[in-house]
C-alpha cells in the first residue's frame, strides 16, 4: 500500500475552507497520513503554491510551510499545529517566517500541494531550512511521496 496523505478540511483538488487561509484564523487543516513505508525514520511535509502570483501567468512557487523530522510514529497533525509539532522541526516559508502560512492569493484560484515525504533518515537540527535546503537535504533519502492538493480563489 503507498504511502496516503488526507485532510478531513477538504479533499483532493476541493477548495480550502477560507478558516485555513488569510482572510480568517490562517490555521493548518488537520492532515493524516497512513502507510508510512518500512524502513521510514522521519518524514517531511511541504506545501507550496505553484500558481504565484497569478495562475493564468505563474512565475514562482510560493512556499507556505517545511516541516521536518517528523516522527514515523505520528499518524497525522492536529488542525492548527503550531511551531513544531510533534517534536518536528520548522522550515522557513516564503513569508520569512516559520510554521503555516495559509493561502492568500492575490488573483485567481490557486492550487496548494501539501506533500508529505517518507525518509530513510533523520535530517537533526539543520535550523529554520528553506524549501530548497530540506529538498537538498532530502535528496537520495525519499523512500516514498503523498501528496494532496487544495484550492482557494479569495474572490477579488
Amino acid at each position: 500500500m503507498p504511502l496516503t496523505l488526507t485532510s478531513t478540511a477538504f479533499a483532493t483538488g476541493g477548495a480550502t475552507p477560507r478558516q485555513f487561509t488569510c482572510d480568517d484564523a490562517d490555521r493548518s487543516p488537520a492532515l493524516a497520513w497512513a502507510n508510512v513505508p518500512a524502513g521510514a525514520k522521519s518524514l517531511a511535509l511541504v506545501v507550496d503554491d505553484p500558481d504565484a502570483p497569478d495562475p493564468k501567468a505563474p512565475k514562482m512557487t510560493y512556499v507556505h510551510w517545511v516541516l521536518y523530522d517528523i516522527p514515523t510514529s505520528a499518524t497525522g497533525l492536529p488542525e492548527g499545529a503550531g511551531p513544531a509539532p510533534l517534536g518536528a522541526r520548522d522550515g522557513t516559508n516564503d513569508w520569512k517566517r516559520t510554521g503555516y502560512g495559509g493561502p492568500c492569493p492575490p488573483i485567481g484560484r490557486h492550487r496548494y500541494f501539501f506533500k508529505l515525504y517518507a525518509l530513510d533518515t533523520q535530517l537533526g537540527d539543520r535550523g529554520a531550512m528553506t524549501k530548497p535546503a530540506l529538498e537538498a537535504a532530502m535528496a537520495g533519502h525519499v523512500l516514498e511521496q503523498a501528496e494532496l492538493m487544495g484550492t482557494y480563489d479569495r474572490g477579488l
